[in-house]
């Protein structure tokens, strides 16, 4: 596995993703090793609830630039990947999760003559609603140059999968859609917690609470959130919100909520460890996600397998995992009047809330859950790896036919 991202090292949705299936694999009875990028408080190497973990020593970001930096990375995972082979361990084939470590991928992928696998996350054309300066361009290309080195691309939607077709041109037959899945088990609060005590940091006893968690960037919609809080306490105004997560935009979502006048009603936490994300998951009444963008939205399976009703903007896989009336409630995406109706419709409706999530909560131990969701993953490694001496076969075959009409043209001395 390549990721820059990993466990404590955790920015987004992919570091938890990577590590889950990783850990699945192994309990299938795969040898995963993992090429990752540094973390401050954790070793070069170690292993992990059977997992190989190699961390890049590379410093990262680089000052001279983001490209550097992600080469740099690069240099780190290559590093890693030379020991391992000095080491004498053999791979069967490489997966790489997004664009940041496509650069070692590839070469790994040529050096040990072993196919790639990609998993395509989301695409920066997706992120920002389009390509809009160089930087984002240059992105773009190397998620595309990915794709096109890889045997095989997984995504996690049906959504990400008419995303790689238009997008990227893509053949079908090259994308496999494996959706993301969710530990319940990672999400208990410890025995010791006083969940009411914790509770009453952010609401008082007759309070509501509505909790968002994500990264504070344009795409998650944190900002329709903030601008659906005034409908939703004229209606009902003993409800507080919490939103916590770190990004580009915090300081100007604090400066939203004060414009709204909603300051009083709003704790913005900033980024919080895993203990207390549980925690606001137990002490939520409801859950909100309102995406403009989201290929797949784990953080509503997060919700879904904490018992905690969920309201999501129907937009990308958060649009296909969430039932309207089944298993949560949606609104139109960017619509925070829409988004207001929806969480007003669960506060006045504490029933169908309480039935909404007990159907999701079905679901994440059947349809969601990390065992299937890795022999899916394994099933399609041994396609891979199965069709790899035809697919160089037709490849060889194909290069000699194209040598010798060259040759017949006259093209080559």
């Amino acid at each position: 596995m390549v990721s820059w991202e990993y466990p404590p090292r955790i920015v987004g949705g992919l570091a938890r993703h990577v590590q889950e299936l990783s850990e699945a694999l192994v309990d299938l009875g795969h040898t995963v090793h993992v090429l990752t990028g540094p973390y401050s408080e954790g070793h070069e190497e170690a292993v992990h609830n059977g997992v190989h973990i190699h961390r890049s020593n590379l410093g990262y970001p680089d000052p001279r630039g983001f490209f550097v930096s992600a080469l740099n990375l690069n240099f780190g995972l290559l590093e890693q990947a030379i020991k391992l082979l000095k080491r004498e361990y053999s791979f069967d084939l490489v997966h790489c999760h997004d664009w940041l470590g496509a650069y070692a991928a590839k070469v790994l992928k040529h050096a040990l003559e072993i196919p790639l696998v990609a998993t395509i996350h989301a695409t920066e054309y997706g992120r920002n609603n389009g390509l809009h300066n160089d930087l984002q361009r240059q992105i773009s290309d190397s998620e595309w140059w990915l794709t096109y080195e890889s045997y095989q691309v997984i995504c996690c939607s049906r959504y990400m999968f008419h995303e790689l077709r238009s997008f990227f041109q893509l053949p079908s037959d090259k994308i496999a859609v494996i959706p993301n899945g969710v530990n319940p088990a990672r999400f208990r609060v410890a025995a010791s917690v006083d969940l009411q005590q914790f509770r009453r940091r952010y609401a008082a006893d007759h309070e509501k609470l509505v909790f968002f968690v994500g990264r504070m960037v344009r795409e998650k919609g944190a900002a329709e959130l903030l601008k659906a809080v005034p409908k939703v306490r004229h209606y009902w105004h003993d409800i507080k919100f919490v939103l916590a997560g770190s990004g580009p935009i915090l300081d100007e979502l604090r400066r939203l909520a004060h414009h709204l006048q909603v300051d009083e009603a709003v704790t913005f936490t900033g980024f919080i460890p895993d203990d207390e994300r549980n925690c606001l998951y137990a002490a939520a009444d409801i859950a909100v996600y309102p995406s403009l963008y989201e290929p797949f939205g784990i953080v509503a399976l997060e919700a879904m397998a904490t018992n905690t009703p969920v309201v999501v903007t129907d937009t990308g896989g958060l649009g296909e995992t969430i039932i309207h009336g089944v298993n949560g409630l949606k609104a139109y995406p960017g619509n925070a009047n829409s988004l207001a109706d929806n969480i007003l419709t669960l506060l006045h409706r504490p029933d169908l809330a309480e039935e909404l999530a007990s159907q999701a909560f079905a679901e994440i131990q059947t349809k969601y859950n990390w065992q299937t969701i890795a022999q899916q993953t394994a099933d399609l490694y041994t396609q891979v790896v199965k069709g790899k001496g035809q697919a160089q076969s037709w490849y060889q075959h194909e290069i000699l036919s194209r040598y010798e009409y060259t040759v017949a043209k006259g093209g080559v001395n």
